[in-house]
């Protein structure tokens, strides 16, 4: 692996799971594997679990972490090629990457879209430039438009489910997963249903439905494989996990059309389901997106699915460093 930056970096996503399910029985088996090397963790925007997730990984690989908060620790950087930086960009990428590449021997960047155009969102300029000019290997903590390593983490919490509880399903195929938009107060990226979408497709290991209200479909190169239907209720039925997330809208980008509160995930609606675990990546809108019932309850496997955001990234950056070897 050279890169993490979205599923199609990945040659097997099975393999990629099991690797992360054993770091967690065993997060110390390869603590020399980054003996000597350092990952820079840069952030043009705030994280919590991102940031706390990925530090953690590094060091039980013997890494040695650096955070550096470029919005409030450092100065604007300018991304566009060719450009007159007489405005308030203080230094252009093609300057400040190169020498991240001579600190580190792996980069790590979280970025955020502006969600005011859709064009230079889509573009991924920001981490493609990152890419082009660091000469090390990247991975992403959040783009523009994608969210690999919760996508990862969240297919490592349905394995690991799945397997718990094998023999105590009813048997199936395939488990059902639904993603289903909720409601949110204000108006959020499509990364990560945009991810999850991706990555459940690229899986093939799920029968998956998206869910959502009348004008909030996604960009269909992430979606498609997948059922879409507006009617929640009936995409919940038989469900055995459901992924609450809200997203703007794509088209008219940017947007919050609809903040219906009958789209929030509530314990009645939850009735028609295969006895579903619910997924959310967090940070979450309490009795805005999900209800408390749902959250503080058995089926919850929320908590569950941000500590793994760990293992998941402890398997990519082991892929990465024996790829360095």
């Amino acid at each position: 692996m050279q890169n993490f930056i979205s599923v199609h970096d990945v040659t097997n996503i099975p393999a990629l799971v099991q690797s992360a399910l054993a770091y967690k029985a065993d997060p110390y088996k390869d603590i020399t594997l980054g003996a000597r090397k350092r990952i820079g963790l840069l952030f043009l925007n705030p994280s919590m679990r991102t940031r706390l997730s990925t530090q953690i990984a590094a060091q039980q690989l013997g890494m040695e972490a650096v955070v550096f908060n470029v919005g409030s620790e450092g100065w604007a950087l300018e991304f566009e090629e060719e450009a007159i930086m007489s405005g308030n960009t203080v230094e252009h990428v093609k300057d400040a990457a190169p020498i991240m590449g001579k600190y580190f021997d792996i980069l790590c960047l979280r970025t955020f879209p502006s969600l005011k155009n859709r064009e230079d969102d889509y573009s991924e300029l920001y981490i493609n430039q990152f890419i082009k000019y660091a000469g090390i290997p990247v991975v992403s903590l959040e783009s523009a438009t994608l969210h690999p390593l919760q996508s990862l983490t969240d297919i490592v919490t349905i394995t690991e489910e799945l397997a718990r509880t094998a023999g105590s399903r009813q048997p199936k195929k395939k488990p059902k997963v639904v993603l289903t938009w909720g409601p949110h107060v204000k108006p959020l990226p499509q990364c990560v249903a945009n991810s999850f979408a991706q990555w459940v497709n690229a899986w093939g290991e799920a029968e998956f439905v998206i869910t959502h209200p009348e004008d909030y479909e996604l960009d269909e190169k992430f979606t498609k494989g997948a059922t879409i239907i507006q009617n929640q209720q009936a995409a919940l039925h038989d469900a055995d996990f459901v992924y609450v997330k809200n997203w703007s809208t794509y088209h008219d980008y940017g947007k919050i059309y609809n903040n219906d509160p009958a789209w929030m995930l509530t314990k009645d609606k939850m009735a028609v389901t295969n006895w579903a675990k619910v997924l959310h990546c967090l940070p979450v809108r309490r009795n805005v997106e999900l209800s408390d019932e749902i959250l503080d309850g058995p089926d919850s496997l929320v908590t569950t699915q941000a500590g793994n955001r760990v293992w998941a990234a402890q398997a990519v950056l082991a892929e990465i460093l024996r790829s360095k070897h």
